[in-house]
């Protein structure tokens, strides 16, 4: 059969119709972007694009400086010098770990790994639990993000702080409470300096992996709170953001499911303007500790058991914790 040519049911050869092909592949696409751009002119498709994109060009430079200092710290700072600061009876090594979640900008998945590597140095799990849950939220990184988000609102800054702070130290001393050594399996994850290795090629793969891996992540959270502001009708807002207890537990459970970065979730929290602060607040508090991603990071190092009852555990408190502290602060 020539080249160009197919057969009919007789067998026949009949040359393919490429003027038409070559008019469909001109024309849909343009078909395509025509109606698309014009879709997009719509008022509330501006008004979702202009959310989105201010919330991820907002977000992005925290997201970038917390990525690159959370890839130096797990490249360049062993991991004993975490454990040589925290004190030997468990019941103090958890606020201390906490507090010392200060010293791990970034993304909360970085923080996983870190908490493993410290288990596995010696540190008693629950002061290794505290570090995980603080660390996203309590660092400098998320605390200027969360300043520029809520311009003029210091108590939602100090509200975040101290809210990340009690959660955290609860849960730790919830573990040493309730905690079982048959739910928390090995991890194989490593964190920190691999022997042997170049640092600076492990900073770079660690930037890089936290990097792309948290902002798709921002992205996908700021298209859905600009989703949420534009197309969830006011009458179902009003259903939740006039009910406090509801409020709550809603953006709590947003919080959740949206999974976005502790760098960017200021952002996203500000864009909820229908809420009430106490509301936002706990966005911002549940979000770095419970979130989808974070849960399947913890089922994959520690364990399917512990990252359930972890992981439920974790919402009641940050949840009872936000209600609190922001009850009084905002």
């Amino acid at each position: 059969m020539a080249e160009g040519t197919e057969r009919d049911d007789e067998g026949y050869d009949l040359p393919l119709p490429w003027p038409l092909l070559l008019l469909a592949a001109a024309t849909v696409p343009g078909v395509v972007l025509y109606f698309g751009g014009r879709w997009m002119e719509r008022p509330a498709m501006e008004a979702w694009r202009t959310v989105c994109l201010a919330v991820t060009v907002q977000a992005l430079p925290f997201l970038l400086l917390g990525t690159a200092l959370s890839g130096a710290i797990n490249a360049f700072v062993p991991a004993r010098v975490f454990s040589r600061i925290l004190p030997r009876r468990p019941a103090l090594a958890v606020p201390v770990a906490g507090v010392a979640g200060v010293v791990l900008p970034g993304c909360e998945c970085a923080s996983v790994p870190v908490a493993n590597s410290l288990i596995g140095r010696g540190v008693t799990p629950a002061a290794a639990f505290a570090f995980l849950l603080s660390a996203p939220a309590v660092n400098p990184v998320v605390l200027t993000a969360t300043a520029v988000a809520f311009p003029g609102q210091p108590g939602m800054v100090v509200a975040r702080l101290l809210a990340s702070l009690a959660a955290a130290s609860v849960m730790g001393w919830l573990w040493l409470w309730l905690g079982r050594a048959e739910w928390l399996r090995a991890g194989v994850r490593h964190g920190g300096h691999q022997p042997g290795g170049s640092r600076w090629r492990e900073f770079r793969d660690g930037f890089r992996h936290d990097f792309l891996h948290a902002g798709g992540f921002l992205v996908l959270g700021a298209m859905a709170a600009a989703t949420f502001n534009v197309a969830v009708p006011r009458s179902v807002l009003d259903a939740f953001s006039g009910s406090p207890w509801l409020s709550v537990l809603f953006l709590a459970g947003l919080a959740i499911v949206l999974s976005v970065c502790s760098e960017a979730d200021a952002f996203v929290a500000a864009s909820l303007s229908g809420f009430s602060p106490v509301a936002r607040l706990t966005f911002m508090v549940v979000g770095p500790m419970v979130d989808l991603k974070l849960i399947a990071l913890q089922a994959g190092t520690f364990g399917r058991a512990f990252a359930l009852r972890f992981s439920a555990a974790t919402a009641v408190v940050a949840v009872l914790s936000s209600v609190l502290i922001g009850g009084v602060l905002l």
